[in-house]
């Protein structure tokens, strides 16, 4: 059996718009292998988010199979769904999505705390990560407290927390200034080559694409090499 972090066989999204019936995706075979960086680069609504999010089980295919781990996702119920995407992936996106109410810490804690690990493991394993991405002095602090280059980088920890075998990157620095986006897209690549944690990156920075391991474009409802 070939070794892949996720494979998609034949995947298949339409929408419903009124009377309208839009195929986005139109049956994409796709495979990341372990510690592989890609980039899907295409117009806007040409379906990357739609492709991105069908790959972390966010949404269900209406034809076609999403394997993690050789198992389809997709043929899961919800709850299960979940716990594989809590077991296997992480998540980053252009907007940090983290807690207000908490701090730095706790944030990166949450995905293990949800899954009723033990408290003073996901705390210390938490501070860990936010040393690793030079935050040891902030762990205390809300996200109100921290600048957009700060926050995006306790949603990489936050999304490294589990271990995952992939992360999934919508945007991750789509709302950073240059030089920030540059500096996280470092830390992001850092992670990866030491941690070997595959990367799937959703992206209109070419810049920033030409920088990984294989760049696809998703055009009309296909991706291209």
């Amino acid at each position: 059996m070939s070794e892949t972090l996720i494979e998609t066989r034949g995947l298949s999204k339409c929408f419903n718009d009124g009377v309208l019936s839009v195929d986005v995706l139109k049956g994409i075979d796709f495979s990341i292998a372990p510690g592989q960086c890609v980039a899907i680069v295409g117009t806007s609504g040409s379906g990357k988010s739609t492709l991105l999010h069908l790959l972390g089980g966010l949404d269900v295919p209406d034809k076609g199979e999403v394997l993690i781990n050789h198992k389809n996702i997709a043929a899961l119920h919800d709850i299960e769904r979940g716990n594989m995407r809590n077991k296997y992936l992480g998540f980053i996106y252009q907007f940090h999505h983290l807690l207000v109410e908490f701090t730095a810490l706790e944030n990166v804690a949450m995905p293990l705390l949800i899954r009723r690990d033990n408290k003073t493991e996901a705390l210390h394993k938490a501070a860990t990560l936010l040393d690793q991405v030079g935050l040891s002095a902030r762990v205390q602090h809300k996200p109100g407290e921290l600048s957009g280059g700060e926050r995006q980088r306790v949603a990489i920890a936050r999304a490294l927390v589990t271990e995952p075998v992939c992360i999934l990157a919508d945007e991750p620095t789509g709302n950073l200034d240059e030089k920030t986006a540059n500096q996280v897209f470092d830390l992001i690549l850092d992670l990866n080559q030491s941690q070997g944690t595959g990367l799937i990156m959703v992206t209109h920075n070419r810049a920033l694409s030409k920088r990984v391991d294989r760049v696809l474009e998703l055009k009309e409802g296909l991706l291209w090499d």
